[in-house]
């Protein structure tokens, strides 16, 4: 199991945590992802994710167009469902996913150390706190 994986899993539980941390893999890891919403115009909506306040809401709409309708579609298969649906679950799941990788409020800089550090704050909590 990739640190992906195991991350998603801590923070969403269940089946879709393998197919998110490959998600993640594929668009750069945290940093990368919220940087293709920044250039997607919906840079407010990533920031509501990082930060320690409520999450705004992304529609599945959203969702296709920043990812992509190959992307969304590699994601439906993994889940076995058809792709709108697979938007509609990721418009629901992106945002827990990321706010609980950025625990702290924000996103580390390097690229897989991030995802390291917010890890292990996140396990640190759910095993200490």
């Amino acid at each position: 199991m990739s640190l992906l994986d195991t991350l998603a899993s801590q923070v969403l539980g269940g089946d879709q945590s393998s197919a998110l941390s490959g998600l993640l893999e594929s668009q750069g890891g945290v940093s990368g992802l919220l940087e293709k919403l920044q250039n997607g115009g919906l840079g407010e909506v990533a920031q509501s994710w990082v930060s320690t306040g409520d999450n705004l809401p992304i529609s599945a709409e959203q969702i296709q167009s920043v990812l992509g309708n190959e992307t969304v579609a590699n994601i439906a298969s993994q889940f076995g469902v058809d792709p709108q649906q697979a938007a509609g679950t990721l418009s629901t799941l992106l945002p827990q996913l990321i706010d609980g990788l950025t625990p702290n409020g924000e996103v580390a800089a390097g690229g897989n150390s991030d995802l390291l550090s917010a890890g292990l704050d996140l396990l640190k909590g759910k095993l200490f706190g």
